[in-house]
């Protein structure tokens, strides 16, 4: 089936490692097969990056033929074998029962038949099994005639499939993103949407992210908006489809045009959110007063719902916020410092960029409009090698010296005295100085 040439090619990508298991596996009389992704991508000319083998070796015969085994999924037929840094995850052949729980079987039995095995998978471009030793390749579902015309199709019934697995649904969009592959016309039709609701939001925030992530995000974004998956997870999004589905594809061509970045990609994909419930017509113009706060509040929700780390969501909900602000070269250096303040100064240069990312996605980027961020950039860029006073907690002085020197309660008196010493010594970074401050306060405290 394969030629020669592309057998030489494929054991190349192979690392020793994984030929050792696979060797020490069949030389035992047992059967085994690299499966999963390992078989696509090496078909593909890519490097796989994990390595799955199948066998009709129980696991505890495996487990003995190695001498450094380590417990992944027993229960279920797998072992992880570990042959110097390289650890490869070694399955029997198995039957599965329903998935009750919308992830793992009821029930597996193992059996010595590899078809059966590959007939438990999601699509066919993954039912592939190669051994690279004997130089065969087990393909009972076409998924090689699928590879070579970029093709994601279901193992059988795609209802089935996704009824196992509802989150093979969103696999089948995420592999044509990273694969940059289109998704099988009658799989795409087995899908029911509401089903998504039965996955964790942390195994759906994983698939998302690997999405987003893509060499092709627009293809998935779209399947996922076209199938009605996108607001069974985000139901947020059924404002933009009611009142302007133009922000979903201006959304969409600003997370194709930033950095790939996991932060960067989910900043991008909902930084525009709240324009749908902002939008007000006036006259011929379309303004969207605040939308930033809004997406800022409607993301907020999205990303905890989605269960992603604190740091994650700081980042990205501080990039949505601040997403308008005022991009003009010649702004005050005072101005600017309050901005680098506001954002943080391991955020700006983020923010600049999905500002970048913002111009090119309205369609007809302003040549002006970019060469003016260029500018702005290198004045960041200046101000944060030569500067550091950026927020409050750089000031000379702190909220006790100042309830101390005023004779203060704690209060919100006391953070808006912060906040005027903060716009006062950003006029000047000379200023901040304690005994400058404590003058300036004096003086603060007479007008009072």
């Amino acid at each position: 089936m394969l030629r020669r040439g592309k057998w030489a090619q494929i054991c190349r990508r192979i690392p020793a490692e994984v030929f050792t298991v696979l060797q020490r596996l069949q030389s035992a009389g047992y059967q085994a097969y690299l499966v999963g992704g390992a078989p696509r991508d090496l078909l593909r000319g890519h490097p796989p990056q994990d390595w799955d083998i199948a066998t009709d070796a129980r696991p505890e015969q495996v487990k003995a033929l190695f001498d450094r085994t380590v417990a992944v999924g027993e229960k279920f037929g797998t072992v992880g074998v570990l042959i110097g840094e390289q650890q490869v995850e070694v399955t029997t052949f198995r039957r599965e029962g329903e998935y009750s729980d919308g992830r793992r079987p009821d029930w597996v039995a193992f059996t010595p038949d590899l078809v059966a095995d590959l007939a438990r998978r999601d699509f066919t471009i993954n039912a592939l099994a190669l051994d690279p030793i004997g130089r065969r390749l087990v393909d009972p579902f076409r998924g090689l005639w699928a590879l070579k015309r970029r093709l994601v199709k279901a193992v059988g019934d795609p209802a089935a499939r996704f009824q196992e697995d509802p989150l093979r649904m969103l696999r089948f969009y995420r592999f044509q993103s990273t694969l940059g592959f289109r998704g099988e016309t009658a799989t795409e039709q087995g899908i029911e949407a509401e089903a998504i609701t039965r996955i964790s939001g942390k195994r759906i925030r994983d698939e998302l992210t690997k999405l987003l992530l893509g060499a092709d995000p627009a293809r998935g974004l779209k399947g996922l908006a076209r199938s009605g998956l996108l607001t069974a997870i985000m139901p947020e999004f059924k404002a933009v489809w009611a009142t302007d589905p133009a922000i979903f594809t201006h959304l969409v061509a600003t997370v194709e045009a930033i950095k790939p970045t996991a932060e960067l990609r989910w900043a991008a994909f909902l930084h525009d959110l709240g324009k749908a419930t902002t939008r007000q017509v006036e006259g011929d113009r379309i303004r969207y007063f605040g939308h930033e706060k809004v997406g800022h509040e409607l993301a907020a929700g999205i990303l905890e719902r989605l269960r992603f780390s604190n740091a994650f969501r700081q980042k990205v909900l501080t990039l949505i916020r601040w997403h308008m602000f005022q991009a003009d070269p010649w702004l005050t250096d005072a101005a600017l410092r309050r901005l680098v303040g506001k954002v943080g100064p391991e955020h700006i240069i983020d923010l600049l960029e999905l500002r970048r990312a913002d111009i090119v996605g309205t369609g007809g980027p302003s040549a002006r409009a970019l060469e003016n961020l260029v500018r702005f950039h290198r004045r960041v860029q200046a101000l944060l090698a030569g500067e550091r006073v950026f927020t409050r907690k750089d000031l000379a002085v702190n909220g006790r010296e100042v309830m101390a020197f005023l004779g203060l309660p704690p209060g919100p008196q006391v953070g808006a005295v912060l906040d005027d010493v903060f716009h006062w010594v950003t006029e000047d970074p000379a200023r901040n100085r304690k005994e400058l401050i404590l003058d300036y306060l004096r003086k603060w405290r007479a007008k009072q």
